[in-house]
């Protein structure tokens, strides 16, 4: 029996994938700051469109890379809920925003 595990946590949005207004990926550290960014799994639209509002006065501090991918780094207060996996992978899951 395989039994899959996932803790919700708090993460800090530090930047982004694709359009601001709707961001495909948020990137997000978890725990102290200076813990490695890692990208969450695709947004869903809806969520998505809440949290780009909530991007739209973010100031922008470049672009950077991270798990392969290229992001939009971003200056922000924005605290994201969740679901961080335990599993081979890792995968971070955006439930809800703060």
């Amino acid at each position: 029996m395989k039994v899959r595990h996932a803790d919700t946590v708090d993460a800090l949005v530090v930047g982004f994938t694709g359009p601001r207004l709707r961001p495909q990926h948020l990137a997000l550290v978890v725990g102290d700051e200076d813990s490695q960014v890692r990208l969450s799994t695709r947004l869903e639209p809806v969520l998505a469109a809440h949290i780009g509002a909530a991007l739209a006065d973010a100031e922008v501090m470049g672009e950077r890379r991270t798990e392969g991918e290229t992001y939009t780094r971003i200056q922000t207060d924005v605290t994201v809920e969740v679901l961080a996996g335990s599993g081979r992978h890792g995968t971070l899951t955006v439930v809800r925003m703060r």
